[in-house]
C-alpha cells in the first residue's frame, strides 16, 4: 500500500543537520487525542542491524484488534547510512520501516513503536517522527529509559507513575505485568499520555511486551 508522507526530508544529512529536522518537525507532534472513531488494526515495528550493522531490517505486524491475531506483516532491508547517535535512532531506523509499511495490504490504526515517543531531549522520538511523517497515530514504547526521572513504580500490573524532565511529564513508568521490569510509554502522535497508556495495556496479554511489539520481534527474527 502506497504512503502518503507529510514533511519529508532528506536521511543522509549530519548529525547536527538532524537535530535541526528534529527540532523543525517537532512542531507538528499532536499529544491530544484525534484517533479514528474505530481501531480495529494496531501494529507494532521492530528494527534490527544485520552484516555488522551495514544492513537495516525493519519489520511490521499488523494484528486484528481486540482478537490481537496477525492479519498483515512486512519486512525490509535497507542498506544503513546513519551513525548510531543516542537521540537520533530515528534517522537511522525509519527509512526501512517505512520500506517495510509499504508492503501492506492494509495501513493500522495505531503503531505502537519499540523506541521512544515524546520521552526524549528534544520531544521528537521515533514514534514522533514516524507519526508526523505518515498521519498515523503512534505510540513509544521503549524497553529502557532514555531521559527523566521517576517515583517509586507500583508493584501490581497495570501501575504507573510519571516520567519527567526539567518539569514537564513526558511519559510514563509503566508495570505492564507483576514482577518484572516495567516499559517506558510516551505519546507519539495523535493521542494523548492517559489514552497511549491504555491502548498499551490492552496489547499486553501475560508477557511484559505488547503482542504488537513481540509479533513484530517474530518476523525480524525468522
Amino acid at each position: 500500500m502506497k504512503l502518503h508522507l507529510s514533511h519529508c526530508h532528506p536521511w543522509d544529512v549530519s548529525p547536527a543537520a538532524a537535530i535541526m529536522i528534529q527540532q523543525e518537525l517537532r512542531q507538528y507532534v499532536l499529544t491530544d487525542d484525534d484517533l479514528p472513531d474505530h481501531i480495529g488494526k494496531v501494529a507494532g515495528i521492530d528494527v534490527g542491524f544485520v552484516e555488522g550493522g551495514s544492513i537495516t531490517r525493519a519489520a511490521v505486524a499488523v494484528l486484528e484488534y481486540p482478537g490481537l491475531d496477525l492479519i498483515d506483516r512486512g519486512v525490509a532491508y535497507l542498506p544503513t547510512h546513519f551513525p548510531y547517535v543516542p537521540g537520533l535512532l530515528s534517522f537511522r531506523e525509519i527509512p526501512a520501516v517505512l520500506a517495510a509499511l509499504e508492503q501492506l495490504e492494509v495501513l493500522p490504526d495505531l503503531i505502537l513503536c519499540d523506541g521512544q515517543g515524546y520521552a526524549h531531549p528534544r520531544r521528537f522520538g521515533i514514534a514522533c517522527h514516524l507519526g508526523v511523517l505518515t498521519g498515523l497515530p503512534t505510540i513509544g514504547v521503549g524497553k529502557s529509559r532514555l531521559i527523566g526521572r521517576h517515583g517509586e513504580l507500583p508493584p501490581e500490573r497495570g501501575g504507573w507513575v510519571p516520567l519527567e524532565d526539567k518539569g514537564e511529564v513526558i511519559g510514563a513508568v509503566l508495570r505492564s505485568r507483576a514482577g518484572v521490569q516495567p516499559v517506558f510509554v510516551s505519546s507519539g502522535h495523535r493521542l494523548s499520555l492517559p489514552t497511549a497508556l491504555a491502548w498499551v495495556m490492552r496489547c499486553i496479554t501475560r508477557y511484559r511486551l505488547p503482542e504488537t511489539t513481540r509479533h513484530a520481534h517474530r518476523l525480524a527474527s525468522g
